[in-house]
């Protein structure tokens, strides 16, 4: 989600690296875009694989990472949480700005020799296929690095004066010193700087409103610089790993898929036959907002470019009706929650590249719980429309349900197609997120004509930039993980887990209570890719099903993340519906107890996510 300033004005000198930047990043996306496209029709159609796509796949697939995190820090679209920094006075919040900027600056000058270091090491390595020197995929970490460290130099200096920069840099640089000096004492303490670092750091800087990944980054690089012997190319490896699992190739296309949805007018399409259908009925209208989020959601990356794709199709017909602002953004933020784990959603396909869970098995588990915690929604919304006037509202003839029905089939055809070709082993999510990109590009081109190409640059940059935002996260996170890991805390994570009375009841209801409190600070990639690693064994161990438990905590995650007062999702459908936020509060309340009613069946029954695997 994007959350965060915007971005600066483009100081004359730095204006032609930021376009060449963009420029270069927009290419790799068209390259990774073309080059997949390639391989399937290579492997499908002349059943004749080409073994040097992948990898060249993947080695583009870093450099994209690291360009598209260098636009995203330009443009102050990292992930982070703002809502305790807004409520203070403009000054403090000024500084809370400044000083989340600096950490971040801090930060990439501490690990830009490392990573030259870490591109140095890979130079040993051949590659298999193309047989070429690993360093030119490592190279993408320095040289992200060294944009990032540009462009957040320049927010500077349009941001505060010299002298105010000059005094926060002053304090971060004492901090870091003491930091150091102290450094002896951080050895002797043990596992007590997991509590430290990983706590202590990571939440005031989340609070201060440095971005999550970079929240997440510092304290690692805190931990292994000050309580271990690691080098710290060590950090630079992780990153790299982290970022470059080739299940998350998908993420880009699948973010530039639903961009290409949009544009050409499918998911309106979506919406309008839906609104054709239902709307004419008491509360109609709400259960097609319920409904075009079912269909629409997962695709974009971005849940806010799910909902923004949705609301502006029915908000206005919506408040003629009579519905209140505050009503209308509870039941998108609900929505939001409720349809976190429909396929293919990006959230499905991190778990399965963190843990051992087929993404095929997600994919088919994912679609009941859905149904179910949507199911919840639709109750509240009968009974809060039960006496609603609907007597203006006009009923669609028979005629023109079917023929907006008729229109909208081949956009309702698209999530079908990827879900089934995923969940029967047709092809990778990988694969089919291109088998969607020329369907759509096609059914734009042919059925609705509104395939504006003029817009094309602007998207792939786009797609690199919230690409870039992900998938850095993902790569902090994991070395976050990584840490936990080699200090012995996964153990001892285990065994306090499976120690809990009751069992796997138990379990589960600690696992979700702490989702919600995660996903409502951290958000939910993060906290899934923190977490799932240490969790999803001990679910294993204790007897659930791991589907099942994916499923439980994505759905805890996504209440969390659209829980005020510290959820950005709730924020993000009240900023798209253009409510004040405190509007919609009390509203949402209800929708929250329908959502954890929902929950609760999702948690209790088991078949609902494992039925039909």
């Amino acid at each position: 989600m994007d959350v965060g300033v915007q971005s600066a004005p483009v100081p004359r000198l730095l204006g032609p690296l930021v376009t060449v930047t963009e420029f270069l990043a927009g290419l790799v996306v068209a390259v990774e875009i073309g080059l997949l496209s390639v391989g399937v029709v290579a492997r499908y159609v002349f059943h004749n694989p080409i073994v040097w796509t992948d990898e060249l796949a993947q080695i583009l697939f870093v450099w994209l990472s690291m360009l598209g995190t260098a636009i995203a820090l330009h443009r102050g679209q990292h992930m982070r949480m703002t809502a305790l920094v807004d409520r203070f006075p403009g000054a403090a919040r000024a500084n809370c700005e400044l000083l989340a900027l600096l950490v971040c600056v801090a930060l990439m000058l501490l690990v830009f020799v490392p990573s030259f270091d870490y591109a140095h090491e890979e130079s040993f390595v051949i590659t298999p296929a193309l047989e070429i020197s690993g360093s030119i995929r490592a190279s993408a970490l320095p040289i992200g690095f060294g944009l990032m460290i540009v462009f957040a130099l320049a927010r500077l200096s349009s941001m505060a004066s010299f002298r105010r920069v000059a005094t926060a840099a002053c304090f971060i640089a004492f901090a870091m010193a003491s930091a150091w000096y102290l450094r002896g004492l951080f050895h002797a303490l043990g596992n007590l700087n997991l509590i430290i670092f990983f706590v202590g750091l990571v939440g005031v800087a989340v609070f201060l409103g440095v971005p999550i990944a970079f929240a997440f980054a510092i304290a690692a690089l805190g931990y292994l610089g000050l309580s271990t012997n690691a080098p710290l190319l060590t950090i630079a490896g992780r990153l790299d790993e982290g970022m470059s699992h080739l299940i998350l190739l998908a993420v880009p296309l699948f973010v530039f898929l639903g961009m290409l949805m949009e544009t050409t007018g499918m998911a309106k399409a979506m919406v309008d036959f839906l609104a054709a259908l239902l709307g004419h009925v008491r509360g109609g209208l709400s259960y097609v907002l319920i409904g075009a989020m079912y269909l629409v959601s997962g695709i974009s990356g971005s849940k806010t470019a799910d909902m923004a794709a949705v609301a502006p199709s029915l908000f206005p017909e919506m408040r003629k009706r009579g519905q209140r602002g505050g009503e209308l953004v509870a039941l998108l933020a609900a929505t939001g929650a409720q349809t976190e784990t429909i396929p293919p959603s990006l959230v499905l396909i991190t778990i399965g590249s963190v843990t051992t869970v087929s993404i095929a098995a997600l994919f088919t588990g994912g679609l009941l719980p859905a149904v179910a915690v949507g199911a919840s929604l639709a109750v509240l919304v009968w009974w809060r429309n039960r006496k609603a006037n609907v007597s203006d509202a006009r009923t669609p003839s028979r005629k023109e349900v079917l023929k907006s029905f008729l229109f909208a089939t081949p956009a309702l055809a698209l999530p079908f197609i990827i879900r089934a070709a995923v969940v029967e082993g047709v092809a990778t999510a990988t694969e089919v997120s291109t088998i969607g990109i020329a369907y759509s590009i096609l059914v734009g081109l042919l059925i609705y004509r509104r395939c504006d190409w003029s817009k094309l640059p602007k998207m792939l940059v786009d797609t690199a930039a919230l690409s870039g935002a992900i998938l850095f996260i993902i790569g902090a996170a994991t070395t976050v993980a990584w840490c936990l890991t080699q200090s012995g805390f996964s153990r001892d994570l285990a065994k306090m887990m499976s120690s809990l009375p009751g069992g796997a009841p138990t379990f589960m209801i600690v696992s979700i209570v702490m989702f919600v409190i995660l996903g409502s600070v951290l958000e939910g990639i993060p906290a899934l890719v923190l977490f799932a690693p240490l969790m999803f064994p001990i679910a294993k161990s204790v007897g659930i099903h791991e589907v099942h438990y994916a499923m439980v905590v994505i759905l805890a995650m996504g209440i969390g993340l659209f829980l005020p007062p510290f959820g950005v999702g709730y924020y993000a459908a009240c900023a798209i519906g253009r409510v004040d936020p405190a509007e919609g509060i009390r509203p949402l309340l209800g929708y929250v107890g329908a959502l954890l009613v929902g929950l609760t069946i999702v948690a209790g029954i088991p078949w609902l996510s494992t039925g039909f695997l």
